[in-house]
């Protein structure tokens, strides 16, 4: 086995996964104690310490993993993501980068990248993109078509709400969250009574159905990403049979070795 394998090898254990994993919720948890005074007076020595050492850890897993995948590191999208928050870290948050500290919690986005159940979601999400922006185009539609009615209709009743096509929107888009939408359908009820249609209409039609929609898009791409028993099975019947041959590639080139060094030297005739 190469040195690259081996390190390939060590790197995929599941203790290295879970140390590493540790080390990013330790770091995630050191650096939201940094936000407090209280803290940050009195042990604020022993965090920004920690904070370093976690640092270094990244830096070290993720040269290793340089090391071990080679050019088919930069295959994977997640390397790529790894390698920008160590970045980033790295980044000296001092003088016009000092900005650049508060971005260290970006640290523990790195958990998307080590557990494979989130992985699998982020990937559900950017597969349902497609699906979500034809909904999206759909919601800003029927919220301008609506922005354009209420305006129209309700601009001389309530103008600090409806009397100009922006704030227009902007107020729809507020109802359409649910945020106090009951106050501004009654104050243009108080002169048009029949105003609750429009409301409740568009209440229901921007909220329940889009955001019905919006699941069922997240929903089914997550089932599809969302491996079956029998190809989680098979994963680590796959995973087994590595480590077997890893063993087995070892305990070979050991047998090797000692049939190399013992190997009798052939005599010379007389």
């Amino acid at each position: 086995m190469s040195p690259h394998e081996r390190v390939r090898s060590v790197l995929e254990t599941q203790l290295v996964q879970r140390a590493v994993i540790l080390v990013i919720v330790v770091n995630a948890v050191t650096i939201g104690c940094e936000t407090s005074v209280y803290l940050t007076a009195r042990i604020g020595g022993l965090l920004h310490v920690v904070d370093r050492i976690a640092l270094g850890i990244f830096v070290l897993e993720l040269a290793a993993r340089l090391y071990a995948y080679r050019k088919s590191f930069f295959r994977d999208p997640w390397n790529w993501f790894d390698a920008l928050i160590v970045t980033i870290a790295l980044i000296p948050a001092s003088g016009p980068t000092s900005v650049l500290r508060a971005l260290r919690i970006l640290r523990a986005l790195r958990l998307l990248s080590v557990v494979p159940s989130m992985r699998r979601v982020v990937n559900a999400l950017l597969a349902a993109v497609p699906g979500m922006a034809s909904i999206i185009g759909l919601l800003v539609l029927m919220i301008y078509i609506a922005a354009v009615i209420a305006t129209k209709l309700f601009g001389d009743i309530a103008p600090e709400r409806f009397d100009e096509l922006p704030r227009s929107l902007f107020t729809l888009f507020q109802i359409m969250t649910g945020d106090d939408w009951g106050s501004t359908a009654q104050t243009v009820m108080e002169q048009k009574p029949w105003a609750w249609i429009f409301f409740i209409v568009y209440i229901l039609m921007s909220t329940f159905v889009a955001l019905n929609l919006f699941i069922a898009v997240v929903v089914n791409a997550m089932n599809e990403a969302e491996p079956s028993p029998a190809e989680t099975a098979t994963q680590a019947e796959l995973q087994r049979l590595r480590q077997d041959l890893a063993s087995v590639n070892a305990k070979l080139d050991q047998l090797l070795t000692q049939r190399n060094g013992h190997q009798p030297r052939s005599r010379t005739p007389v």
